[in-house]
């Protein structure tokens, strides 16, 4: 059996929004954007190089949707995104005035901060160490 994941639903408040802050401050590439509806459009972004999952951008249709934007996991860090320089990405974040929640920090398995997203959520970026060949 082979299976991936292909996307990971991210319960947004508005699709525009969103979309130009991850294109355009964390400089993911916009995959797709579709409409489906009048309310409704399919909107898949992605971190540049990633052959991996996307995010699926989904906006909030309702009041128990809305009170998740932001909070999608009671606080904890929600997303761990993989970089191969912590210190240029670092430097991103505060260029764009993305709030860092933690660190920069060396750990065991890399560097890695706590940044938050413009919603609220918390994500872990991670610089791994390097394993032996």
């Amino acid at each position: 059996m082979k299976q991936r994941l292909a996307q990971l639903a991210l319960v947004v408040a508005d699709y525009d929004e969103a979309i130009q802050f991850y294109t355009q401050k964390l400089h993911f590439v916009l995959l797709e954007d579709t409409l489906l509806s009048e309310t409704k459009r399919w909107v898949r972004v992605a971190p540049p190089g990633s052959e991996g999952c996307a995010l699926l951008l989904a906006k909030a249709a309702n009041e128990e949707q809305k009170s998740r934007v932001g909070n999608q996991t009671g606080g904890r860090v929600f997303l761990f995104l993989y970089t191969d320089n912590l210190e240029r990405d670092y430097q991103n974040l505060l260029h764009h005035q993305i709030p860092i929640m933690r660190g920069p920090v060396q750990e065991p398995y890399g560097k890695v901060l706590v940044f938050s997203d413009l919603y609220g959520n918390l994500w872990d970026l991670i610089e791994p160490v390097e394993q032996p060949v």
